[in-house]
């Protein structure tokens, strides 16, 4: 599917509202253009406006000196209706007139022959163009990009036929090692909330994620399971993420913005900030992170200026989960349920990530109607490696089988461990997912020589089927400078280059130097 990635920067040497926007990746060679652009202060006003209107969170602004910038008072006669229309909602006209001149604002010049030659190209190979916006500046992150359109009467962005809408980041982790499921394995997590009847709130979310619409052909939608956690203890969370496999993580409750993701009070004087969240979800091969709370996707605020990074999306796509979805502000239950409801049916149709957002978006406007914020409010992030697929079709010819395919998803997994087998060496228990080896201390497993490389190594599993049984394998995988990992072979020590080795309990391995510690790789059933 073709790709055009947008950026926005401000440009700080040149004045406080001056910025840049420019292609990032794009289809075709010569799409990579540049424009600079001011920001205006119309659209600074309208955008104070709608804050007034529909923001449940206090006033963020654009620029430092956004408020003390001589303008005129900010009118409803500014918003003109469509040619030949003489009344309509204010909240109607005000959200139209905002999404026009985002559009406006960024589609001009290269950038709208970069947008428009784009789409003809995916045109040409009868498919979507998937359109990834970064907002590089944290006073525009807040701004709603989904309702950007062109001209009235035209659909917002995130509600086209021909385009799929998400934002994304280039200051990312690598990927994890994905597994290559057949069904949806979620987690549901109900932190602690006060307006929440909890045991009720995860019965109705529940039903909704594993429910077949009325008429449907139940034979073309994937399995859907799901297990959930009340209040559980970030220990309990950790154990459960770590011993099962599951592919979409989803949490409902309270939580607050704050710096590194702001926080998930999984019981009221136990909560979990976004950076600890993002360290088991990536490692335990979770693809989608889903939050049903209102401050998801928004910005921590320091008097009124946005605190970079601080998101829990942001934060989560950062640190290499593939997929989040958070709410830019607050979503009323009810829109929340059917919302949630017609994205877990698109994903169980193996829809990719934003194709389902994108078809819950359209149900909510159906439902609750231009003029109202909801189909506005989730928020959509993608790793910019990511291609968006939760699922395979079991009709692809899938030679992985994905956990989420045994029957009783509740089954330990095996342990696997790395032993130092120095005196008193130590030994790692090695994650589920992607284990990573090297120097620095961003690493699971720490080797602190400097032989090691930053990045050195990582272990993986994958599971394949041989004979109608289900066989765990693990992996090496080198990523040093000069290719010094190591395994004792029949042979003696034999040196990996940037491979894919298939590690057998019992294995010897070193990192760095020939001369270096020894470790012993242990897989045991539990």
């Amino acid at each position: 599917m073709p790709s055009l990635n947008l950026a926005i920067a401000r440009l700080l040497n040149t004045g406080t509202d001056n910025f840049a926007i420019w292609v990032v990746k794009a289809p075709y060679p010569s799409g990579y253009v540049l424009r600079d652009c001011v920001w205006p202060v119309e659209l600074n006003q309208v955008w104070q406006e709608w804050q007034q209107m529909f923001a449940g969170h206090s006033r963020l602004d654009i620029s430092p000196n956004s408020t003390s910038q001589k303008s005129n008072q900010f009118s409803i006669d500014w918003i003109s209706l469509p040619s030949g229309q003489t009344t309509g909602p204010y909240t109607s006209r005000l959200m139209q007139y905002l999404g026009m001149n985002l559009w406006r604002w960024v589609f001009d010049g290269q950038i709208l022959g970069s947008l428009e030659r784009s789409r003809g190209i995916a045109m040409g190979q009868h498919t979507r163009l998937r359109f990834r916006l970064e907002i590089r500046d944290p006073d525009l992150i807040a701004l709603p990009w989904e309702i950007m359109q062109r001209e009235p009467g035209q659909s917002a962005m995130s509600l086209s036929q021909d385009l799929l809408f998400s934002r994304t980041s280039s200051e990312v982790d690598p990927l994890p090692y994905l597994r290559t499921d057949q069904a949806l394995s979620i987690l549901l997590v109900l932190g602690h909330d006060e307006k929440l009847q909890l045991e009720q709130e995860a019965a109705i979310l529940q039903q909704s994620l594993v429910d077949t619409p009325v008429g449907g052909n139940s034979q073309r939608y994937a399995p859907c399971i799901v297990n959930k956690l009340i209040q559980p203890t970030p220990q309990e969370l950790i154990q459960e993420l770590e011993t099962k496999a599951y592919n979409v993580f989803f949490y409902a409750g309270h939580g607050l913005p704050g710096a590194d993701g702001g926080l998930l009070f999984l019981r009221p004087d136990m909560p979990l900030n976004g950076i600890e969240l993002a360290q088991v979800l990536t490692r335990t091969g979770v693809k989608l992170a889903l939050f049903n709370a209102c401050w998801g996707a928004q910005p921590a605020a320091i008097n009124h200026q946005a605190i970079p990074a601080s998101s829990l999306a942001e934060v989560l796509i950062r640190h290499g989960v593939p997929a989040v979805l958070g709410m830019r502000d607050e979503i009323a239950d009810h829109e929340s349920h059917s919302f949630i409801q017609a994205f877990t049916e698109a994903l169980r149709s193996h829809k990719p990530i934003d194709e389902a957002v994108s078809l819950a978006r359209q149900e909510l406007l159906t439902l609750y109607k231009f003029n109202q914020p909801a189909w506005t409010l989730p928020v959509l992030y993608l790793h910019p490696d990511f291609n968006g697929e939760l699922i395979k079709n079991l009709d692809e010819g899938i030679t992985e089988l994905p956990d989420t395919a045994i029957p009783d998803i509740g089954s330990p997994l095996p342990t696997a461990s790395l032993r130092s087998l120095t005196p008193k060496g130590k030994t790692w228990l090695l994650r589920y997912g992607v284990t990573r080896i090297g120097r620095t201390k961003d690493n699971d497993i720490v080797i602190a020589e400097p032989s090691v490389s930053k990045r050195h190594a990582e272990i993986f599993c994958r599971n394949t089927l041989t004979d109608a049984t289900l066989v765990r394998t693990y992996y090496l995988q080198d990523f040093s400078t000069y290719g010094t990992t190591w395994f004792l072979g029949p042979n003696g020590w034999q040196q990996i280059l940037r491979e894919e080795v298939p590690l057998k309990s019992g294995m010897q391995l070193k990192f760095g130097s020939a001369r270096g510690e020894t470790w012993e790789f242990i897989i045991e059933d539990s």
